[in-house]
């Protein structure tokens, strides 16, 4: 809303379920405050003897200073206006009735509400004692006035989430190893929570400068270890809450099966008086208690019953007195210790889901993960009446020409640059194909001698796969090609290890993302906008540090050694320059992060082993932050340009994965023997 307008003073948050029946919520809760929300008719303190005082207007103000042997309290009605049981109850030597309404129970289970101390009475009347500990929660609502401006956030992205919001919603509507789709990813901030709270994550950005943020945010953090369910540890927990023998189950570690959360007592009226337990304890304790109160009357020449007598020893009693008079009470508190035990090991209780037991003795770290570079998709615009509009196929069409042609325009005058600076493909010709995926044929001189192209353009929002790359491999050996050229924005990772079908090499040509801006683009020739990425230098070693990988004319092949051992070390990568036109060969400073997949399908690549490096140390924020808790041995393994030993793959295959600073990534695949 604009100044002059009613101001505004909150913001949404929008829930959607495609199938409200099938949606998941999880109810958080909120602490009561006496100072704050949801106490504020706890107006009375009681001690762990039993004794009820009104709380001073200072312990209203500051609750903190209440004495810890005391829990805050209010009264409750026992009476209801409707129609119910009418009955007299004796309550420490008194009658009581309901008067003009009617109890809200039954006579024996209002009975066992005053076995189990939580009556109180007055002259003229009996009340409830709810203890702020029988219930010291309310549920969250829809307004979160806990997350405004200045709460503390520490801003390092424009636009940052605060994460407290974030958490809010994560643990309201997912379970641990759920998935989470952030596709505005920022700071990371929805991976960062995400990762904290056992939930995987996928986080999209179009700007590299919000990946390279978020990415850094999530590998220098720490997190705490929360027990799992399915654990030994979980398991002695969950027993030690529950006071109940532990599971005797195995156990596998599995984070679906979620964490051993703390929870809140949700301790009524009805739950204390359905308690049969509390009178097996009443009976239990009442052989010794009630010996001890007649050997204590007897030696005061009193006729106390158990609510008379009093907390305080007098100074004039006998030795034998005090005594006795100590060990009743010893006894009255232990009965009560006991029986509030049972009543909240038998109420209902909520989960805190934002409140899992944490393992002092571990910290834990970011998992692997891998950020994937994928060209941007299209984005459409909405007009005035809510239909789509396709700004880039306008531009075409002002343009007279579709994307194809465009690209096929600006590729006959840049030509394509290959891995070397002298090896650049410039074409003499390039004409139009009636083909299925090659859309024209390119002549260009080798040698001396025309060699013709086929030429693939990918789409203009995608990623072309290793399947276009057979497909058009193939169509170009039926047309007789020598050499397939495929031109896209990005290629997925099994396409990466394709290079040649039967006679047929395939260069597959990086078109620079300026190609994207139609109508600003001129034919000049100048640049590079279609370039031919190296592999990464990659050796393959024994244990011993000894090379084991060997070239049998179509791949590298890889003799496994005795042990069955093998070690990928990455010395770097080769980065064309466009502004230069040279080739150079980055080492390991050139790289963000590797990442092995030691058993590859060539289908799907799995990260087995993720690998940090950089000129910029990427994990000295996390190492700040564990300070002295690090085992360097075990620092080495990850930020290291030398993989841990792995076993030979039961694929026969093992992928390597580079990524540079730019997001740039590139797959080299080795055939195990």
């Amino acid at each position: 809303m604009g100044t002059n307008t009613l101001p505004r003073q909150n913001d949404f948050i929008l829930l959607y379920a495609k199938n409200i029946e099938a949606f998941k919520y999880r109810q958080l809760y909120k602490p009561k405050a006496i100072d704050g929300e949801g106490a504020g008719a706890y107006q009375y303190a009681k001690s762990t003897d039993g004794r009820i005082r009104r709380l001073t207007k200072d312990e209203l103000e500051d609750p903190s200073i209440i004495p810890s042997h005391e829990v805050a309290l209010r009264f409750g009605d026992l009476t209801k206006p409707g129609p119910g049981a009418k009955y007299d109850v004796p309550f420490q030597g008194q009658i009581f009735t309901s008067k003009n309404r009617w109890w809200g129970m039954p006579k024996d289970a209002l009975l066992r509400a005053a076995k189990a101390d939580r009556i109180y009475g007055s002259r003229t009347t009996i009340s409830y004692q709810r203890l702020l500990s029988d219930w010291s929660a309310f549920p969250i609502t829809n307004i979160w006035s806990d997350t405004g401006t200045g709460s503390g956030l520490n801003k390092v992205y424009v636009v940052q989430t605060d994460d407290k919001i974030i958490q809010r919603c994560l643990l309201m509507a997912t379970d641990p190893g759920d998935l989470v789709l952030d596709p505005t990813c920022g700071s990371g901030t929805t991976a960062y929570v995400a990762e904290q709270w056992g939930r995987r994550w996928i986080t999209i950005d179009t700007s590299r400068v919000a990946l390279a943020l978020a990415r850094a945010r999530i590998m220098g953090a720490r997190y705490p270890y929360y027990l799992l369910a399915d654990s030994r540890e979980g398991q002695l927990k969950e027993a030690e809450i529950t006071r109940s023998a532990p599971s005797s189950q195995p156990t596998w570690g599995n984070i679906a099966h979620g964490f051993v959360y703390e929870r809140v007592p949700h301790i009524t009226l009805k739950s204390i008086a359905n308690n049969a337990e509390i009178d097996v304890i009443w009976d239990k304790f009442q052989t010794v208690l009630e010996p001890l109160r007649e050997e204590l009357n007897k030696a005061l020449g009193k006729q106390w019953e158990e609510w008379e007598i009093p907390r305080e020893a007098d100074a004039k009693w006998s030795a034998e007195a005090k005594k006795l008079h100590a060990d009743w009470w010893q006894q009255r508190i232990a009965r009560q210790k006991e029986i509030d035990a049972s009543i909240a090991a038998k109420a209902e209780f909520e989960f805190l889901y934002d409140k899992p037991y944490e393992d002092k003795k571990k910290v834990r770290v970011a998992g692997p993960f891998t950020v994937e570079s994928l060209s941007p998709h299209r984005v459409l615009g909405v007009d005035e009446e809510d239909e789509l509009i396709d700004h880039v196929a306008e531009t075409q069409a002002e343009y007279g020409q579709d994307f194809a042609s465009l690209i096929l325009a600006n590729l006959r005058t840049a030509g394509v640059q290959q891995a070397h600076k002298a090896d650049k493909i410039e074409f003499t010709s390039l004409e139009p194909w009636p083909g299925d995926l090659i859309c024209a044929e390119g002549r260009y001189l080798e040698n001396g001698q025309v060699k013709r192209a086929g030429i693939l353009v990918g789409p203009e929002f995608g990623t072309v796969t290793r399947a276009d790359l057979v497909d058009a491999a193939r169509e170009a050996g039926d047309a007789n090609f020598d050499v397939l050229i495929a031109c896209a924005f990005n290629y997925d990772a099994p396409a990466s290890e394709f290079s040649k079908l039967g006679r047929i090499h395939v260069l597959k040509a990086r078109m620079n993302a300026d190609l994207h801006m139609a109508e600003d683009l001129k034919n000049t020739g100048k640049g590079n906008l279609f370039v031919i990425f190296g592999e990464p230098d990659v050796d393959v070693l024994d244990t011993q540090g000894r090379s084991i990988c060997r070239y049998d004319g179509k791949r590298d092949v890889i003799d496994v050694p005795a042990d069955g051992q093998l070690v990928v070390k990455i010395n770097g990568v080769d980065v064309f320059h466009p502004s230069t036109g040279e080739v150079r060969s980055d080492g390991a400073d050139g790289i963000a992060c590797w990442f092995l997949d030691t058993d590859y399908n060539e289908e799907s690549f799995f990260v087995r082993h993720a690998y940090f490096l950089g000129a910029n140390d990427p994990y000295k924020a996390l190492k700040t932050t564990l300070k002295a808790e690090i085992d360097p041995d075990a620092w080495a393994t990850l930020n290291s340009d030398t993989s841990r030993p792995f076993s030979k793959p039961s694929t026969g295959r093992f992928a390597v994965k580079v990524i540079n600073h730019l997001g740039d990534e590139v797959m080299k695949v080795f055939k195990v023997s």
